[in-house]
């Protein structure tokens, strides 16, 4: 499906941080707007970093269960080009906001991949995390990339991904996506700009070790 993996790193919460990774090329960046996240960023923050961004990198903005007028306040302020949902929401819930939207999957709770793609229909694509149901992402979890099932869908894969394991998830699972946080951190929030780098290296170095189709 795709010739080369995207890279998208989540839980921005710093402008540095945030042009770091756009200087790496990497083709995403997410904020993290429940408050529940120890890596939840206010709107306007998240708005100030978005407008420092250069041109062709998403804005993604995750959501958990929450409320819809605080999305409805999160866009307005932010203008995010995805919406990620990463709790129970339903397609209804998901496409009531006119932005194209991920749907995350609880993989610790032994989820049901293809259920989950058949109950989100417009989801872009779907986000295997290694969270359990009810549990926020960014935990670092991670799950056996064996359980990943072939989909009509674009996979994103997170949960546990850093340098030194996200070559092996790109050799075996052949994500369309490979999604960072906790991986590349010295702290909730706070990127660690050595090994952002390896994490981006070991992804291009895995493209490029892949079989010819």
């Amino acid at each position: 499906m795709n010739g080369r993996t995207r890279i998208k790193v989540c839980g921005i919460t710093r402008v540095h941080d945030a042009l770091a990774a756009c200087a790496l090329g990497v083709d995403a960046v997410g904020f993290v707007f429940t408050r529940r996240s120890r890596r939840f960023i206010e709107p306007a923050q998240a708005r100030a970093i978005r407008r420092a961004l250069p041109p062709f990198v998403a804005v993604v903005a995750l959501f958990m269960d929450d409320e819809p007028a605080w999305i409805d306040a999160v866009i307005d302020a932010v203008e995010p080009d995805l919406l990620q949902f990463h709790g129970g929401e339903s397609a209804a819930v998901a496409g009531a906001f006119a932005r194209p939207y991920l749907k995350a999957v609880p993989m610790a709770s032994g989820a049901d991949v293809r259920a989950h793609a058949a109950a989100h229909p417009d989801a872009l694509a779907l986000l295997l995390d290694g969270h359990a149901a009810g549990e926020a992402g960014g935990t670092g979890t991670g799950f056996d990339w064996s359980r990943v099932p072939p989909i009509d869908r674009p996979i994103v894969l997170a949960g546990g991904l850093d340098p030194s394991n996200v070559a092996r998830a790109v050799e075996l699972v052949r994500p369309f996506a490979v999604d960072v946080s906790s991986g590349i951190e010295s702290a909730p929030g706070i990127k660690d700009a050595g090994r952002m780098r390896a994490f981006v290296d070991a992804v291009h170095a895995a493209d490029r070790n892949r079989p010819a189709a």
